[in-house]
């Protein structure tokens, strides 16, 4: 989701209602040692396996991606599927989705497989494979693409697809009005991709972050009301930084006391602080915040009927914000100047494209190599996604997506810490307003660690004028990396250092909670290696509490 969408998408859905990190790493024992050869790209890619293409019949061949064609991509990107399909039984309507599709070569994936969708509404879910999760990466302000050792591909398989009607290559009229109208027809859409790719009976994990906190709970919750898992074997749900209940609540109602925790980040004079306290507590959101952030919640929250100053307290701070920091973003609060290019032209908060250049999938030769349509491509649709611009439905975390927690027992919230966009404190008290398991919210304050493992990109050890810059460029964190906490089917992660788009700030940690979600560890605080490498040595000490901001008042 970016800034020329973020008024419709948290607007629209408020008008629907009303412990510090140490610095030492825990437990630490050895670092781990850098792969044999001189460049570890090259070692990532002779380890993977060579097996035939298990996709690729008459069928699906006008849809198959030459893994070595892909535009300023130098390896083999390997096997992949792109292309349009309806989203109706009839091949030749004008409704289509684009999708891009990556077998993963795991044995373990066999039978399942994942859908990514990105936010807006309206943002392309291309933005996540080529900066979050996919087989390569083209990150801000960096040379050219490189493999990614972090793409979800990896441990199952994966497909991006840009949904709704109206958004990246896909093609139609907009006539969906609600989300109830993009379930259904995404749900034609993936009747037709399984039924291309003989994946009947697959189980289905759903995926996204932003306002895919509405597309993917409903589009969950509709395909588990379907009880056809012969096409919708829901088996689990992951959203990050999602928009789950009433806009103000997630945003405004939480601003100030993220800017006291971030105070390094956002350095404002004493007079505007004073200002924005004064405001805080004014307008209710101090007392609100003290008696609803609380393990367990002491019942139902009531609606947000607040003034317009007062909805307008995140505003405020943003405008603020680009004062003290003109490259300030809003997906990540620690990035400062310079602003970096972003090859799909938004490095952040702010729409960058300097004279030369361009914007990779607005680019004919990019679009002929992925099957795409030629034409105009935005990575956040500038016309409306929804008729007339709004989305009717409900929040999700009312009814949808405590439906899906409590038919799979299989729901990850993921939230960063640096971001502002969504602030994680609005999430938790989103979490402590929703009613799943006949319970409202969790019961027990999330204080658990969550564990990423150690592995061959977390060490920094070999830094210096030997080194791999390919290597270098998907280096991740690993160890205590924020709080996880599960209850009835529901599991709420945050990540200390990452904003936004946690795959893309944080792909190691996204790893992990993809394990999670597809049932490889039994929980996020587990000290197993990651399976792509399990001889790795890990914590062996109690890790402690998690890191990273109080999760209550």
């Amino acid at each position: 989701m970016h800034w020329s969408t973020l008024a419709s998408g948290l607007l629209s859905v408020a008008a629907l209602v009303e412990g510090r990190r140490s610095l030492q790493h825990v437990g630490r024992k050895a670092s781990i040692p850098t792969p044999a050869g001189d460049n570890y790209v090259s070692q990532y890619l002779a380890s993977r396996q060579t097996v035939e293409h298990k996709f690729l019949n008459d069928n699906t061949t006008k849809y198959a991606v030459n893994g070595t064609g892909i535009p300023d991509v130098d390896f083999d990107v390997g096997e992949s599927y792109a292309g349009l399909l309806s989203i109706t039984d009839d091949p030749d309507a004008a409704e289509k989705l684009y999708f891009w599709f990556f077998p993963s070569e795991n044995e373990k994936a066999d039978k399942e497989i994942l859908l990514w969708l990105n936010g807006g509404p309206g943002c392309s879910s291309l933005e996540g494979l080529i900066q979050e999760n996919g087989p390569f990466l083209w990150q801000y302000g960096t040379f050219k693409p490189v493999p990614n050792p972090w793409s979800w591909h990896r441990l199952t398989n994966i497909v991006y697809i840009e949904q709704p009607i109206g958004t990246g290559f896909s093609q139609g009229n907009v006539t969906a009005t609600n989300e109830e109208d993009v379930a259904k027809q995404f749900m034609g859409f993936w009747k037709n991709f399984i039924d291309l790719f003989s994946m009947q009976g697959y189980k289905v994990y759903i995926a996204g972050e932003s306002y895919a906190g509405m597309y993917c709970p409903y589009i969950g919750s509709a395909m588990l009301d379907a009880e056809d898992t012969t096409y919708f074997n829901v088996s689990g749900l992951m959203i990050y930084d999602p928009v789950l209940m009433d806009g103000n609540v997630q945003t405004s109602y939480v601003t100030v006391p993220f800017v006291d925790y971030h105070t390094n980040l956002l350095p404002f004079n004493d007079s505007f602080s004073a200002q924005i306290h004064e405001k805080h507590q004014s307008c209710g959101f101090e007392d609100f915040t003290a008696t609803y952030l609380q393990y367990p919640p002491p019942g139902p929250q009531p609606p947000s009927n607040v003034s317009d100053e007062c909805a307008n307290l995140w505003y405020d701070v943003y405008g603020a914000a680009f004062s003290v920091n003109p490259c300030f973003d809003v997906y990540q609060v620690a990035t400062t100047c310079p602003l970096l290019w972003d090859i799909l032209g938004f490095p952040g908060s702010l729409f960058y494209v300097p004279e030369g250049a361009d914007i990779y999938f607005n680019r004919t030769d990019v679009q002929k190599a992925i099957n795409a349509p030629v034409g105009t491509w935005e990575e956040c649709a500038s016309n409306n996604v929804f008729v007339d611009g709004q989305d009717t439905s409900d929040p999700s975390g009312y009814k949808v997506l405590p439906n899906v927690i409590d038919k799979t027992q299989n729901v990850i919230i993921g939230h960063g810490i640096l971001d502002m966009i969504l602030l994680a404190n609005g999430t938790l008290l989103s979490i402590q307003n929703m009613t799943f398991g006949g319970k409202l919210g969790f019961e027990k304050t999330p204080i658990e660690p969550f564990y990423v493992p150690y592995h061959s990109l977390s060490t920094a050890d070999t830094i210096g004028e030997e080194s791999d810059p390919q290597r270098l460029a998907t280096m991740a964190a690993a160890g205590v990396m924020g709080v996880a906490h599960t209850e009835r089917g529901l599991t709420y992660v945050s990540v200390d250092i990452s904003g936004h788009m946690v795959p893309q700030y944080a792909p190691s940690a996204a790893f992990r909670q993809l394990e999670f979600l597809l049932g490889r560890v039994s929980s996020l605080s587990d000290t197993t290696p990651f399976e792509t490498e399990p001889e790795a040595p890990q914590s062996t000490e109690p890790l402690g509490n998690g890191t990273g901001p109080a999760t209550f008042y």
